[in-house]
């Protein structure tokens, strides 16, 4: 088991066992919360979140088109990042990102897997509900507005659906990878402008890719679904299924099981030498 130390080192960097210890503190935070308090907490992360595919959808609205493909994709990461910030500072539930953290305290033996199954399915289930919410409301006072033009979310979906099994899943483990990134550099911050950099350099290649991002990805085509784009609800099983499979690969093992592995593994007796010196 890895242990954390009593306080953190006052050096200008974190050692990895205080990073781990910080994810595991705030996961098993979650792991005991009451469910109904994570199911809120969640629903507001979903809803947060969405702003990300409202805010790609005026901006290829009120563009017009990009005359460059390099500049849309920019352009669409950079404004989806925003959501992420919402998110991240607002300290709510995302699914993606207990993809990552809330495996931790089970490899560690501090949780258990009844725990870990429960905190992702409600995040997970509040997550939907939330992206659900904001689709129908983007689908109703977007054209209402005019700072949407449907067509937009067919342009978005189209950009997440019409793929195999395979493609979707490899796409969910880089964005899941990356979002287990986000948690993981987060935690390293030692102020607010640092964790609002991380933040916003990795979200945006998600954005960028589009890699698969299964709560994002999910109100982009949901809206697209509300306003009448031609996406069938088996589509978006499909991309569900396979993003969410993805996401939980990336995240789970890729950072978080490969930065316990090192940490608990190797790692323990270097950083108790890192914090003396």
């Amino acid at each position: 088991m890895v242990t954390g130390a009593d306080s953190e080192p006052t050096g200008a960097s974190l050692s990895y066992r205080n990073i781990l210890e910080r994810e595991m503190e705030s996961a098993l935070k979650e792991i005991n919360r009451p469910p109904k308090g994570v199911f809120l907490s969640g629903l507001s992360a979903g809803l947060n979140l969405s702003f990300g595919a409202l805010l790609m959808g005026m901006a290829l609205t009120f563009s017009g088109g990009f005359e460059s493909k390099f500049v849309q994709q920019i352009t669409l990461g950079g404004v989806s990042s925003i959501a992420f910030l919402f998110v991240v500072l607002g300290q709510t539930e995302l699914f993606t990102a207990h993809s990552t953290m809330a495996v931790l305290p089970v490899l560690d033996g501090r949780a258990t897997l009844r725990g870990l199954g429960r905190v992702w399915s409600v995040t997970y289930v509040s997550n939907l509900v939330g992206c659900a919410l904001f689709a129908g409301l983007v689908s109703v006072i977007g054209p209402a507005l005019g700072i949407i033009d449907p067509t937009v979310f067919g342009t978005l979906a189209s950009a997440l659906l019409p793929y195999p099994w395979w493609v979707i899943f490899l796409s969910g483990v880089i964005a899941g990878w990356l979002m287990g990134l986000v948690t993981w550099l987060s935690a390293a911050s030692r102020d607010t402008v640092s964790r609002i950099l991380f933040v916003i350099i990795v979200t945006t290649v998600i954005g960028f890719g589009p890699f698969h991002h299964s709560i994002l990805g999910t109100t982009e085509v949901l809206s697209a679904m509300f306003l009448g784009q031609g996406v069938a609800v088996g589509e978006f099983g499909h991309f569900l299924l396979w993003t969410t499979s993805g996401n939980i690969v990336g995240g789970s093992v890729f950072v978080g099981l490969l930065n316990y592995g090192h940490i608990a593994l190797a790692g323990e007796k270097q950083d108790v030498e890192l914090d003396q010196g």
